[in-house]
């Protein structure tokens, strides 16, 4: 169905308006000649009006009859001369399109650039397939900002996202799983080392994006430090796990009980099962026990008459108080944590940071989302103060400002959730967009765990497959054109299709994303391995891949 000539810019005829209205879309009637079986939902497609094209979306199809007689007599089926007969006659199919741009006025060689829809075709305007010209006028071609993640639907056309743009807010991938989430993830990194200014802190939970991944068929592939190893480093919690892995690391994180606040255990509540008392007494001991040496001390208070009337003096319940004691405890199982850290985490962090290097952080066999909370919030906090202060002395003596920064992090709905997105600095971070230089890039399985305030703030979603009623309202929240979309959402194919709509895409688009793992896949991300030669850039690939 896809047009042969860019010359003929009406040539593929599928119908006819027939009715419709702006905030409902476009109903087309499909001609005799046009298979509603080679209709799809997510397809393109442009409506000729009058004085404008239209630049739409397949969002439903539909059959239909003149006559209601044919519905309760229906004709033989095995009779083919019938059917052809009655095809486009006494019966026929129903595309429902939702219009999104125009694309310029509705001749040939017009080349306005993309404006929102305000208005609707006239009766009877005729509707085609999308052409690679219209595609490529709405999306744009892949340039030193643009970057290439998929194709249209049935087309070869590439469809980019602008990821200069991309890195100015918060943004978000979500999907079941098993739908590729990671693999995109990779992906979009990849994009924003080479299309973007931004430096990207990765939080690798189980350890898939730094030196290597697999796929669900069980063959490695290679991650961000294998594939640009002058541009990441990769930091580990696990040292003997990255050993046994034959990984190649940067640094080795460790984190003193100094270092964690009261604010980082209320995030724990849930996970390390917590009353509201217990986080309020984890305040209150700090205070009580200079801040930094709290934990510590909480740990090895005895059941003494000293120790409770510490505690009745701080208003604090012995049963809150053994709550609050078990909780650390869990913590201190934990072996990447010691009495002093030595070297600081931070610090080693920002400088690699400061020097346009990506870092990931692989957490090894620290697999629990107890671990993941507490390293990432604990890490993130710091890093943002830090940003936050060079931010604001770069504003005042009129200097530049420091790298912008996307943190990734997985299990989202664990930071975002509606009880503790207000205390996090991750729902600070997606509320505030960019104002100190940093963003996130937000993993999740379960969207409508999330606080509707910061989804309602992420610039772009990114959605494979979800089939959680819940979920798909919580990614659809607040956009135009809400039902028409959840058709789309509800009919992505399980892997390699995503819907994705947002601040970085003119429109929402579904796209059959690019392979990620195989030697021809890492070719067309144009990675050249430090070489500028061609023979050089084949050589690297071929070694690689051995």
């Amino acid at each position: 169905m896809m047009q042969n000539s860019e010359n003929t810019l009406f040539g593929n005829k599928l119908g006819v308006v027939v009715a419709g209205s702006l905030t409902h879309g476009i109903d087309v009637r499909l001609d005799g000649a046009a298979s509603v079986e080679d209709m799809a939902v997510g397809r393109y497609v442009t409506i000729k009006g009058q004085k404008r094209r239209f630049f739409g979306m397949i969002t439903d199809v539909t059959l239909g009859v003149v006559d209601e007689q044919i519905n309760v007599s229906p004709s033989d089926a095995s009779d083919p001369f019938l059917s052809e007969v009655l095809s486009g006659t006494s019966t026929f199919g129903t595309l429902h399109v939702l219009p999104m741009l125009t694309i310029g006025a509705g001749v040939v060689g017009a080349e306005d650039a993309p404006q929102p829809v305000k208005t609707i075709p006239s009766h009877f305007s005729p509707v085609e397939v999308s052409s690679q010209r219209d595609v490529e006028l709405v999306f744009g071609k892949e340039d030193e900002e643009k970057f290439f993640i998929g194709t249209p639907l049935d087309m070869e056309t590439k469809i980019c996202l602008n990821l200069a743009e991309f890195v100015k807010r918060s943004n978000g991938i979500f999907g079941k799983s098993g739908t590729g989430k990671t693999f995109l993830t990779r992906m979009l990194l990849i994009g924003m080392m080479q299309k973007s200014s931004a430096v990207n802190l990765v939080f690798d939970m189980h350890s898939e994006y730094g030196w290597e991944g697999q796929s669900e068929n069980g063959y490695k592939v290679k991650a961000l430090k294998q594939l640009f190893p002058d541009k990441v480093a990769v930091f580990t919690l696990d040292e003997e796990s990255s050993r046994r892995r034959k990984v190649s690391t940067d640094a080795v994180v460790r984190i003193g009980y100094d270092e964690i606040e009261p604010e980082d255990i209320a995030l724990l509540r849930q996970t390390l099962n917590l009353t509201e008392a217990a986080v309020q007494a984890a305040y209150q001991l700090a205070r009580r026990y200079s801040g930094r040496k709290w934990i510590q001390t909480c740990l090895t208070l005895e059941n003494t008459e000293e120790t409770r009337n510490v505690l009745e003096s701080l208003h604090i319940h012995e049963a809150t108080f053994g709550n609050l004691r078990r909780g650390l405890e869990s913590i201190k199982r934990l072996a990447f944590l010691s009495e002093k850290s030595g070297e600081n985490a931070v610090d080693r962090i920002l400088k690699y940071l400061d020097s346009g290097m990506n870092v990931v952080l692989e957490f090894g066999r620290y697999t629990d989302l107890t671990a993941y909370i507490l390293v990432a919030n604990l890490l993130s906090r710091r890093i943002y103060d830090q940003y936050r202060e060079r931010t604001e002395k770069a504003l005042g003596e009129n200097a530049k400002p420091p790298k912008a920064l996307v943190i990734t992090i997985e299990e989202a709905h664990k930071f975002l959730n509606p009880a503790v997105a207000n205390q996090t600095i991750f729902g600070t971070i997606a509320r505030e967009m960019r104002k100190f230089n940093v963003t996130l890039l937000i993993i999740d399985q379960r969207p409508s765990g999330i606080d509707e305030e910061v989804m309602s703030q992420i610039g772009t979603k990114i959605t494979c497959l979800l089939d959680n009623e819940r979920d798909i309202d919580a990614v659809l929240t607040g956009v135009s054109g809400k039902n028409e979309l959840r058709s789309v959402l509800s009919r992505l194919e399980a892997k390699q299709q995503v819907l994705i709509f947002g601040h970085s895409v003119p429109m929402p688009v579904v796209v059959r994303t690019r392979q990620y793992g195989s030697a021809e896949s890492l070719k067309s991300f144009g990675w050249l391995g430090g070489a500028e030669k061609s023979k050089q850039v084949e050589k690297d690939i071929e070694d690689l891949w051995k």
